[in-house]
């Protein structure tokens, strides 16, 4: 009898298991629109245009995944945040995901119970400085001012950097892009330190870029992607996926110029199972057989969006590097799609 109620316990427990992490997506579909966690603003990865319509990098993988799921890529509720405000919303609940320049680290993936899904954005933390100061290497930084945002890897990198290169700093505390800016600018701090990505995307909105360098040292890893919270492994796998099918669009040669036509069949087996003319991937997911091609459809293969945003033709001008195919010597690869 004992064991029957043990085993009884455990049947029960699974089944509430099973419906919690249903739970973000039931909510989604049952709201019609996705809430999206964003930078406050940051151009070219997420910021609002002159019409108040949010646009970037990070944005359209927002875009992307409310495609996939509402069929509808305006239905996402874009919700600004800080770096010390985006965990505590995502806890809570307030968001369904976060898709805003994140790295990826070992303390945030575990001890503060979220998932990343995957990497966006191979990055590293590098110095932005006024030319006249005269500065080539980040080492000449010894008793510099810094601009730093709390609540960031950002903060953590720099004072081991300064640590292990025995040298000194002041740190002047910032809350968002914006305010570092206007610090910076007005001459609050020496250097102003994020990622390298960051740093681009802010210098080119200064009215003179090109007095302002990014000194050459990257001293961190910054692997940046969405996430979500732990335990809801369904809406994980969406999200996820959701990623996976913009990188694997653009090596298998899908955009959303001739993702309609390839959505008919194609001699290509995978590009069939990735827009759901066959193998049923969908459905494992919960989702319709078109989700991947309405997602590519709204916003483009990887490769577009990168190009769109923040590419080397963009005010921002970020080369693809690590960011490239892994057919062209990056890193961008995702699983295949069977």
């Amino acid at each position: 009898m004992k064991k029957s109620i043990f085993l009884g316990t455990l049947t029960v427990a699974g089944l509430l298991a099973g419906a919690a992490a249903a739970t973000t997506l039931e909510d989604i579909k049952a709201r019609g629109t996705l809430n999206c966690g964003v930078n406050t603003g940051l151009v070219g990865f997420a910021a609002p245009d002159a019409n108040n319509n949010w646009q970037g990098f990070d944005i359209d993988l927002c875009k992307a995944v409310a495609a996939a799921v509402l069929g509808d890529a305006d239905a996402v509720n874009y919700v600004p945040l800080t770096g010390k405000t985006r965990f505590t919303a995502l806890a809570a609940g307030e968001i369904d995901m976060l898709s805003r320049n994140t790295t990826w680290t070992f303390s945030r993936d575990n001890d503060l119970k979220f998932e990343f899904v995957g990497i966006n954005y191979y990055d590293g933390q590098g110095f932005l400085v006024p030319k006249d100061l005269g500065v080539t290497s980040a080492k000449d930084l010894d008793q510099a001012t810094v601009c730093i945002q709390t609540g960031t890897t950002t903060e953590l990198n720099l004072a081991d950097f300064f640590r292990s290169n025995g040298i000194s700093y002041e740190p002047v505390p910032i809350e968002t892009n914006a305010e570092a800016i206007q610090q910076y600018l007005a001459g609050a701090c020496d250097t102003y330190t994020t990622d390298a990505s960051g740093l681009a995307a802010t210098r080119a909105t200064f009215e003179d870029p090109s007095a302002h360098v990014v000194l050459p040292e990257i001293v961190s890893k910054e692997p940046l992607g969405p996430l979500v919270r732990h335990g809801d492994n369904e809406w994980g796998d969406i999200v996820r996926w959701t990623l996976n099918a913009l990188i694997s669009a653009e090596e298998l040669g899908i955009t959303s110029a001739n993702v309609a036509e390839l959505a008919g069949g194609t001699d290509n087996p995978e590009i069939n199972r990735m827009l759901g003319n066959e193998g049923g991937l969908g459905e494992m997911i919960g989702l319709s057989p078109d989700w991947a091609k309405n997602a590519i459809a709204a916003v483009g293969n990887y490769g577009e969006i990168f190009e769109r945003h923040i590419g080397e033709n963009t005010p921002i001008g970020l080369a693809r590097g690590l960011n490239a195919q892994w057919t062209d010597g990056g890193l961008m690869y995702s699983p295949p799609f069977r």
